[in-house]
């Protein structure tokens, strides 16, 4: 997948904050009839974000998840926020449920959370974060509520508070009261060089959706999963459904044989990267494309598809500014994933490991790594294939949209126990409720991604941190691999110049 750009603007993983207007998509006959009876909705969120306030009306009817992953056969949620304040909802699982541990990278909570595990988190800590935060959540009896300090790029802010009352919906009750700050920008914001020795008390918890060695930011979900509505990218158990469905159109045996790639160069890695185009002089088994989004949006996204792209027996992933959503749609290709040495991480990111679930590229070397890696999978298919599988079904069982919830679970649960003091309403603060009076596009994410009703499953049980000595046995087993492929690669080209 492409990173992108909506007219001037440069659009990827974790982006800068500029201003864009919101795109209306086209909705389908039935989806306007289905929408007609939305009459009302996301006021409060939807006010925040400067989008009209109307509420205290009749609740309309709501529509059929199109998620497998949170249909339950219970009572539905109302809508508008006058009714669900007299709406019981409980978190009842089933007396047969049992909580299975959740996937490995969950241990990364404690990790990302460990700055704060002596000193807790005070109130001085929250206030000295608020000038870098977009916005500070805080969850009262179960209720949200929104502190807005600047205006997100595109809706990023408006689907990641999306994202977070549909995790109140799954699990109602079951949220403890906290505040927070959250980050919906480019680059990591809390820098640990900035919080040693006596200034280490000091370092304000800000929520954000990629994190470096370097950095302090708390690593959360990225709004991609609840729909990019600006790209027409829908909501992630949406795309991934359709990414599956497209890729088994072509098998990997029949696929091009190249790398592929197609994106913005809004870094200068990615412009070094398009070096490795095919050429008179070179051909690096590469090829190597620039994504026009504004041209994309003026034709309403015909060749943007990310279903689509799954043609080529290998994939390429490289950061732009920084971390990319990229990520997870190429590794759901099937297609053996080329990923570029990366400086950040996701959430689930940390807990893939090279040659089995992608095949290392070191960013100083990318050319001769890249025409390598495709020589290598094109002698050894059955191998390059399974790579690629292994790739995939670690998207599709590791990030179910159950997990990303659960993540976000036991995230905001072992950073609420950090709190040294009771969370109260703002006096800025706008309460929150799943409503909304947008259509196009917009409001058919918000629908597709909506959590229908409680969750009937007891959330997965979080594992036990990482021992010091666990995460170094980590490292240094991913750089034996990685120094094992440099190995490959030297005598292959030794044997070209022989």
């Amino acid at each position: 997948m492409a990173e992108y750009v909506h007219a001037d603007h440069a659009i990827h993983g974790c982006f800068s904050k500029v201003d864009v207007g919101r795109l209306k998509g086209f909705v389908s006959a039935t989806t306007i009839f289905v929408f007609f009876f939305f009459l009302l909705a996301i006021a409060a969120l939807l006010n925040w974000m400067n989008f009209p306030i109307i509420g205290g009306t009749p609740p309309p009817p709501p529509p059929p998840p199109l998620s497998s992953e949170i249909r339950h056969e219970r009572a539905e949620f109302p809508l508008n926020c006058s009714n669900l304040v007299n709406h019981t909802t409980v978190f009842e699982p089933k007396e047969s449920s049992t909580n299975k541990t959740c996937p490995d990278y969950f241990r990364w909570i404690h990790q990302d959370l460990k700055q704060w595990k002596s000193s807790g988190i005070t109130k001085d800590m929250i206030e000295r974060g608020k000038p870098i935060a977009d916005f500070r959540l805080v969850i009262v009896n179960g209720e949200a509520y929104v502190e807005r300090y600047i205006r997100s790029f595109q809706t990023r802010d408006l689907f990641t508070i999306w994202g977070i009352l549909q995790l109140l919906r799954l699990y109602p009750g079951k949220i403890p009261d906290l505040d927070l700050l959250f980050y919906c920008g480019d680059n990591t914001v809390i820098m640990k060089s900035d919080y040693k020795g006596r200034y280490a008390a000091l370092a304000p918890p800000v929520f954000h959706y990629c994190g470096e060695e370097a950095a302090l930011d708390i690593v959360f979900p990225d709004w991609s999963f609840w729909g990019w509505v600006e790209v027409n990218i829908k909501p992630w158990e949406e795309q991934l459904r359709a990414i599956k469905k497209e890729r088994e159109r072509i098998k990997w045996e029949k696929r091009e044989p190249y790398a592929y790639w197609k994106g913005n160069p809004t870094s200068p890695d990615r412009g070094d990267l398009l070096n490795c185009n095919v050429s008179d002089k070179h051909d690096w088994n590469a090829r190597l494309y620039v994504q026009d989004w504004a041209k994309e949006i003026q034709e309403g996204f015909k060749h943007s598809k990310l279903e689509d792209q799954c043609t080529h027996r290998y994939k390429i992933y490289i950061e732009g500014r920084t971390w990319s959503v990229s990520e997870k749609y190429i590794l759901a290709c099937d297609s053996m994933t080329l990923l570029v040495n990366p400086k950040y991480y996701d959430f689930f990111s940390r807990s893939m490991m090279p040659m089995q679930h992608f095949w290392p590229i070191r960013n100083e070397n990318k050319c001769r790594d890249l025409k390598f890696a495709v020589e290598w999978g094109n002698n050894y298919t059955q191998k390059a294939e399974a790579i690629g599988k292994a790739g995939s079904k670690f998207i599709e069982e590791a990030l179910t949209m159950q997990n990303v919830y659960d993540y976000m679970f036991h995230l905001l649960n072992e950073y609420s126990k950090l709190l040294k003091f009771k969370p109260t309403i703002p006096p800025n603060a706008r309460r929150l409720c799943s409503e909304t009076t947008e259509q196009g596009l917009l409001k058919e994410f918000m629908v597709q991604s909506m959590v229908k009703s409680p969750s009937d499953k007891l959330p997965c049980a979080l594992p036990p941190p990482f021992k010091p000595q666990a995460i170094k046995a980590s490292l240094k087993a991913k750089e034996k691999i990685a120094r094992q492929v440099e190995t490959w690669e030297t005598e292959y080209w030794k044997k070209l110049k022989a």
